[in-house]
């Protein structure tokens, strides 16, 4: 087995692969003083994500609230950071 994933290396593989219009927001959002944005966001995203059935809202904004939480709740980083690897293994481009 390989070693466990580290929650900020895997946020950041997965930023790289966000559209460039989403990245000086996720950035300012995981800068350490700004608690004031992440908390509201991940709230509101979460509860988007729990309404995902309607349309433009979705499920997958569940798990990026959580994301946007886990700095605040050291608890959600290791569960968060395997949730990340898989998805960044799912996004990479297969050889061959």
């Amino acid at each position: 087995m390989g070693r466990e994933p580290d929650f900020q290396d895997e946020l950041k593989r997965l930023q790289r692969r966000l559209p460039a219009w989403a990245k000086p927001v996720i950035k300012r959002a995981n800068r350490p003083r700004a608690r004031w944005l992440r908390i509201p966001l991940a709230v509101a995203l979460m509860i988007g994500g729990l309404l995902g059935f309607l349309p433009v809202l979705g499920f997958w904004m569940l798990p990026l609230g959580l994301a946007f939480l886990a700095p605040e709740l050291p608890f959600l980083r290791g569960p968060l950071a395997r949730l990340l690897a898989f998805i960044n293994r799912k996004l990479a481009p297969q050889a061959g």
